[in-house]
């Protein structure tokens, strides 16, 4: 039981050094991380299991070291569940004030109004955006693209954004489309 948990430690440890900052880029690598990171307890707590029973004679050691792992896994299980259940359901990304994205997106040089304004993630620290841009007569459209692409991507750290630019005689027809 010793030996198997310590070559079992030993793989672990070296998996966990490898997935270290992978895990940080997507929510498949870091469910791979957090896998890896329970066997890695496991082991452990095998190890001490094993030591505990050796000296003392004492099984439930082996119980309890399983039950502790349990408890140690879930509130991991329960942060990447819930992001997982955001990025499916398209959720606003946490820390995004959409008022203030409306306030930036507004203040860009020929923008007169904005609409239909979404943000949501794609995949771990992916958020993206889309909005109906309404530009003013005469505006320039490139100027006002490279505007809202630079303030989304400094002041929200949003690098993904669709605009779909429209003149102010547009609004009409969308407030029909809306209704």
């Amino acid at each position: 039981m010793l030996a198997v948990a310590l070559v079992g430690l030993a793989a672990n440890a070296a998996s966990l050094f490898m997935l270290r900052d992978a895990q940080r880029e997507s929510l498949n690598m870091r469910g791979a991380y957090l896998e890896v990171m329970g066997d890695f307890a496991g082991s452990a707590a095998v190890i001490v299991a094993a030591i505990l029973i050796a000296l003392t004679g004492w099984t439930a050691a082996d119980a309890v070291a399983s039950a502790l792992i349990a408890l140690l896994i879930l509130p991991r299980t329960f942060a990447l569940l819930r992001e997982a259940t955001d990025v499916l359901l398209e959720a606003t990304p946490r820390g995004i004030d959409m008022d203030h994205v409306r306030a930036h997106i507004l203040d860009a040089p020929g923008v007169v109004d904005c609409h239909d304004l979404h943000a949501w993630t794609i995949t771990s620290g992916m958020n993206v955006v889309s909005a109906h841009v309404i530009l003013a007569d005469g505006a320039d459209a490139a100027a006002t693209l490279d505007a809202l692409g630079e303030c989304l991507s400094d002041d929200f750290d949003i690098e993904h954004s669709t605009f779909q630019l429209e003149t102010v005689d547009r609004r009409r027809v969308e407030a029909r489309s809306h209704a």
